[in-house]
């Protein structure tokens, strides 16, 4: 006899008409997203309230559902106190049935006997897939030691505006810059030391007296534009321990635009590669990534970054590929820190795509009786991709079944369109032949066995 479904109570939080004066941190309501005479109310969360000169009130505010770098302070005449859940309420609760946990004193159902033994099959690698999440907890080491004092202050952007070089670029999130700087609003970088300086004068002082032009380091890549003999794509890497200063002003720089993953002062136990476009001034900052000296995990990219004034340019896809061809040089597969930022992840799961795709399809184009020949090993070895990441992305994209015994590769032909698509549009390459690098053994030069 089959159970009927048990389903508790639902209490809808209750929302009341609200006022100026009322609000406070933790209350829900819909605010205008948009300043403008555009109007979309979105549900979001006051995290935050301080009083402004002419009497009127701000409010920092979280959009349920989106991602922190929108939070923004937001005048009053943008909320909508109709409807105002305030903290405390309950909340809803979802409904319950004995079909899932054992309840009532009734077991499971039995499980269906026919299941296919290609969708088990399958399942086991998306399960694989699945034990991966544990990888997304943030570590206790490296670049992923978080701020134990993780609270309301530094969820808050504590600045409005970036100026650096030609730009001025708005902060995505909280970055521990000198809380008296923060204070005025607006901070100025040199974009070639990245020195932080509280106006404008002070940085045209400076300037006239720093001598850089480019990061410190050893430059390890230079590629020359096509188009213009004076301009091009050079990197440089850089000790943590040897450039400290500017590892750690770039650790603050990038904790601008990175939320959850980046260090701050402790940089000695890695390298940074500093990514720069050159021309006749100097070599200006277009992005980088850092990796650990050491890494017991295979880790080629501990934090990566390309600051918004350069993106959607194929800069981050350069970073990413560099990054798998010093792990070329190194004999040595790779894989970046997880978790990954959202954007990383579509960066690097686009990379991924579209190097594995370049293989596949090149195997294609062979003789009838040379295709199909490869493993996912030959894939790891030929791009130095680890071996979970390409797993992962051929599941994402469906390419992976199981036939007869064993694994094979199904490419859908909407694939690759996609991927010829994709190759036709002009892309930003590294060139292996310009890099200048030799791989260390950090192990010895610690003294370590």
């Amino acid at each position: 006899m089959v159970e009927p479904e048990v389903k508790a109570e639902v209490k809808v939080p209750e929302r009341r008409r609200a006022t100026l004066v009322t609000l406070k941190e933790g209350c829900k309501l819909r605010v205008n997203r948009f300043r403008s005479e555009r109007t979309e109310w979105t549900p979001a969360e006051i995290l935050s309230i301080r009083d402004c000169k002419e009497g009127t009130k701000q409010f920092y505010i979280h959009y349920v559902d989106f991602n922190k770098r929108l939070d923004e302070w937001v005048d009053q005449d943008r909320l909508d106190l109709s409807a105002v859940e305030f903290p405390g309420q309950p909340k809803d609760n979802k409904k319950t049935s004995n079909n899932g946990a054992h309840q009532n004193g009734h077991a499971h159902p039995p499980a269906r006997k026919s299941q296919k033994r290609k969708a088990s099959r399958v399942e086991e690698l998306s399960d694989q897939e699945n034990n991966d999440e544990a990888e997304k907890r943030p570590r206790s080491t490296g670049s992923m030691v978080q701020n134990p004092h993780d609270d309301i202050t530094t969820r808050i952007k504590n600045f409005e505006w970036l100026e650096m070089g030609k730009y001025r670029l708005q902060p995505w999130y909280f970055s521990p810059y000198p809380a008296k700087l923060a204070a005025m609003g607006k901070i100025y970088l040199c974009e070639f030391c990245l020195s932080f300086m509280k106006c404008k004068t002070s940085l045209k002082r400076h300037l006239t007296k720093c001598g850089m032009r480019c990061p410190p380091g050893n430059e390890i890549y230079r590629d020359k534009d096509p188009k213009e003999k004076d301009r091009g794509i050079c990197i440089f890497e850089l000790d943590g321990r040897k450039q400290k200063t500017y590892a750690q002003n770039l650790c603050l720089l990038a904790k601008c635009f990175l939320d959850h993953k980046t260090l701050y002062y402790d940089t000695d136990p890695f390298l940074f590669y500093v990514m720069c476009e050159y021309d006749m001034w100097g070599a200006h900052i277009v992005g980088y990534f850092s990796k650990e000296k050491e890494s017991a995990e295979d880790y080629n990219v501990a934090c990566i970054l390309t600051l918004p004034s350069y993106q959607r340019r194929g800069f981050g896809r350069l970073l990413i590929e560099f990054s798998y061809e010093l792990s070329k040089i190194e004999k040595k597969q790779g894989t970046p820190e997880k978790p990954l930022s959202d954007l990383g992840l579509l960066s690097y799961r686009s990379y991924w795509t579209q190097t594995i795709m370049e293989i596949l399809v090149e195997l294609m184009k062979e003789e009838e009786e040379e295709r199909g020949k490869i493993s996912i090993n030959e894939i790891c070895e030929r791009t130095r991709i680890h071996s979970k990441d390409v797993q992962s992305t051929l599941l994402h994209h469906k390419m992976i079944d199981w036939y007869r015994g064993s694994y094979v590769l199904a490419i859908d032909k909407k694939e690759i369109d996609t991927y010829h698509k994709n190759t036709a549009k002009a892309q930003l390459r590294i060139n292996p032949n310009n890099i200048q690098w030799t791989p260390k053994d950090w192990s010895k030069r610690y003294g370590r066995n």
